[in-house]
């Protein structure tokens, strides 16, 4: 049987019909599993389908039917190990449910995105997964709810778009992170992300991104609790590139009041801070200290193991597709969605600062070992 790509674009209904020794009507109605047809008929009309490699015209099924049985996905950075696991949780549920996704990344960009959700209603997508570029600038989402056409939020919410929103609850993981490094003795505490802001960062400043307005208001809480001051000085946001990172972490670590502490927002983000630290001459957590979000293979194979958030992305992925199909195919919730709760690992990155009273920081005397009991004497096989 020939199998010239061709062949396969060229093969119609009415080709399917004349294989099966049947009207067009009957073949059609076969093939999009819909009027009645025998059994006999149908059977002959597949068989004659897969014989020809018959494909469907999906965009003529879906202006047919109005349905694509396509998601779009819009995400900021792909390349963020974060959005990879998210989006494989899309995935295998859509594939589970009949889906087909197609995603577009934007780069954090609110334009881009602007233009992906063009593109994917114009390509009759059933209904849109997003993760903001903006948690502020949110009319062209409006405008897709007030549409009718299915939209859930992922890992951002969005200001004045009331649809279903998949996300961790970061200011009280950030708080209770923040809490672990001040017990630890540090106050000096730096917090670097790539959210982009056009002037340097102050305290109540407005974001773009939920997620990071939350988590620089669990810091603050914290700090607060503590009664010692925020040091926003050390907030470093328009974290971009390796290089710019390897930048940003180069000065944090630099002068009489260096941070000896940095918290970083992602995992991309982290290891340039683990290779600057490295260039510097420097070591974790003897000369700083460091924790970062979200939980990957290679931060349990560093010397010493990384402390990290650990976030649910998977299911987040999960849920927010389970939600969109539900609510494409018109079944309501039965029940509240799932816990999404992020989780604070603790591990041999976090210590004692250099210069920290032993006393103020409730440590033992012995620096080789830190609260939590974790011993960052150098590894051995």
């Amino acid at each position: 049987m020939s199998t010239d790509g061709s062949r396969r674009r060229d093969v119609t209904v009415a080709d399917v019909a004349k294989a099966a020794k049947v009207s067009k009507a009957q073949a059609a109605r076969a093939l999009g599993n819909y009027g009645a047809v025998s059994d006999e008929v149908r059977e002959r009309v597949l068989a004659a389908a897969e014989e020809l490699e018959y494909r469907p015209n999906e965009l003529a099924r879906s202006m047919n039917t109005g349905k694509s049985n396509t998601i779009g996905v819009v995400v900021g950075d792909i390349e963020n190990p974060h959005f990879g696991l998210a989006m494989r949780g899309i995935t295998d549920t859509a594939k589970k449910s009949g889906y087909n996704v197609i995603l577009i990344n934007t780069d954090e960009e609110r334009a881009a995105e602007v233009d992906a959700v063009r593109v994917l209603l114009d390509k009759r997508v059933d209904g849109l997964i997003v993760a903001p570029a903006s948690s502020v600038e949110t009319s062209h989402l409006q405008q897709v709810r007030e549409s009718g056409r299915p939209l859930v939020l992922l890992d951002r919410a969005a200001a004045g778009v009331d649809v279903e929103t998949f996300a961790v609850d970061m200011g009280s993981i950030s708080y209770e992170s923040t809490k672990h490094l001040i017990e630890a003795g540090h106050r000096r505490i730096a917090f670097v992300s790539t959210v982009r802001t056009e002037a340097p960062y102050v305290a109540g400043m407005e974001l773009d991104s939920s997620q990071i307005s939350d988590r620089l208001d669990g810091i603050h809480r914290a700090f607060d609790e503590a009664g010692f001051p925020h040091p926003t000085d050390l907030v470093r946001l328009n974290a971009g590139d390796a290089d710019s990172i390897m930048r940003i972490t180069q000065d944090l670590l630099s002068g009489p009041d260096a941070a000896t502490a940095i918290i970083a927002s992602d995992g991309l983000i982290a290891l340039s801070v683990v290779e600057a630290i490295q260039l510097s001459g420097r070591s974790v957590p003897q000369d700083v200290s460091l924790l970062m979000y979200d939980d990957f293979a290679w931060t349990r194979l560093t010397t010493p193991p990384l402390t990290v958030i650990s976030q649910p992305v998977y299911d987040m992925g999960i849920a927010a597709a389970s939600a969109l199909i539900r609510q494409i195919e018109g079944r309501k919730a039965a029940g509240p969605g799932p816990d999404l709760v992020a989780t604070l690992i603790k591990r041999g990155s976090v210590g004692a600062p250099k210069d920290a009273d032993a006393e103020i920081a409730g440590i033992l005397p012995d620096r080789r070992r830190f609260q939590g009991g974790f011993d960052v004497l150098p590894r051995t096989r």
